[in-house]
């Protein structure tokens, strides 16, 4: 018994060192890790942020009627361009009922003055004719005489203006006429014929019955997180990209940050509105969304390396890589780095272009 407990052991010990003999011949047959390196390059780094916005005219103006009616007429759609003066649309006026009747009752009260002056200017002229009256007294009649008048002729034109909303003698002044106020480009023309409409006075803003725009003169208004919105400032150049024309940027300028944000979907946006250098072939459509890369700062022609070749001390935090000096050796070489775009970052001192540099984060590729 005590043999066979003897034999059972020595087997184990055997087969335990033989087990640790082959982990370590398997582990010095693997082959060493072998560190690859990588050169810097001059290259042009743009650090930027982006907003998301659209493309919208500099100037929209919307043109509202001075009277209430129905569409009758309309000689634009959108995509025409139009001159300050135009004819853009024509309403039929629906009279008000109310105001007809004081028109009318104006009418009534400038004839009876009217008549009255007529009667006390005839009783002037007759006296006047006989030597009872100086000439002075029959001038002040006959002016009270033309001055009903007037008022006569007054009260009509104000009833046919009522009535139909224009009158004898202002031909293309007459409200029923809806004209552009600018020149540009018909946006859109939200009404149709037939539609009812509202004029445009102190108490309400009035149907629009077109907008007009200057299509050559384009912005971009779109916003930015608060993240973001300290790092920038007015002036700053944008390159503005729209998803609707492929593989072109236009240039802009950033004109204007609100002093005051708005809170969007739980965190504060800021408007921004940037004035946009369109080229003169491209035609660009009010409304088209649009992203735009604001460009925070820019170093052209820079030696730059790859932000991952970079690392960084665990007390110091400084910035160092390690450069070889020999077969997978390397020195660390401490290094002063400046604006990065997120890959590439501008090396400063440390590095010369002809340095080979340690890509010390590699992935080995059986684990790829």
């Amino acid at each position: 018994m005590k043999k066979s407990v003897t034999v059972i052991i020595l087997l184990l010990i055997v087969v335990a060192f033989s087990a640790a003999m082959y982990y370590l011949y398997q582990k010095n047959a693997e082959d060493p890790v072998v560190y690859e390196t990588e050169q810097a390059e001059t290259r042009t780094i743009i650090k930027k942020t982006v907003a998301t916005g659209s493309i919208l005219p500099l100037e929209e103006v919307l043109i509202k009627p001075n009277i209430s009616g129905v569409i009758e007429e309309v000689y634009v759609e959108g995509g025409d361009y139009v001159k300050t003066g135009d004819l853009l649309a024509k309403i039929k006026v629906v009279p008000n009922l109310n105001a007809l009747n004081d028109a009318r009752n104006a009418i009534n009260e400038a004839k009876i003055t009217l008549d009255n002056e007529k009667r006390n200017y005839d009783r002037q002229l007759s006296v006047f004719e006989k030597g009872v009256i100086s000439r002075a007294d029959l001038e002040r009649a006959q002016v009270a005489y033309d001055q009903a008048r007037q008022a006569y002729r007054a009260a009509n034109k104000r009833f046919d203006i009522v009535n139909t909303g224009t009158t004898s003698g202002f031909k293309n002044a007459a409200n029923t006429q809806i004209r552009s106020t600018v020149s540009g480009m018909v946006l859109e023309v939200p009404v149709e014929v037939g539609n009812q409409v509202i004029e445009s006075n102190n108490f309400n803003e009035g149907t629009t019955i077109a907008a007009i725009a200057d299509v050559e003169k384009m912005i971009f208004e779109g916003k930015v997180d608060e993240s973001e919105v300290g790092k920038i400032k007015e002036d700053l150049p944008l390159e503005i990209t729209v998803g609707a024309i492929e593989d072109q940027v236009f240039d802009a300028v950033l004109d204007y940050i609100a002093p005051k944000g708005k809170e969007e979907n739980g965190a504060i946006q800021f408007e921004i509105k940037a004035t946009l250098n369109k080229q003169d072939t491209t035609f660009i459509r009010a409304g088209l969304s649009a992203n735009a890369s604001i460009i925070l700062a820019r170093a052209d022609s820079v030696l730059a390396i790859k932000e991952a070749l970079v690392q960084f001390d665990e007390e110091t935090k400084a910035p160092f890589v390690e450069l070889r000096i020999g077969e997978q050796e390397f020195e660390r070489k401490e290094v002063v780095l400046g604006i990065t775009d997120g890959i590439w970052v501008e090396v400063k001192s440390g590095v010369a272009k002809a340095d080979k540099i340690k890509v010390w984060n590699a992935i080995e590729e059986d684990e790829e």
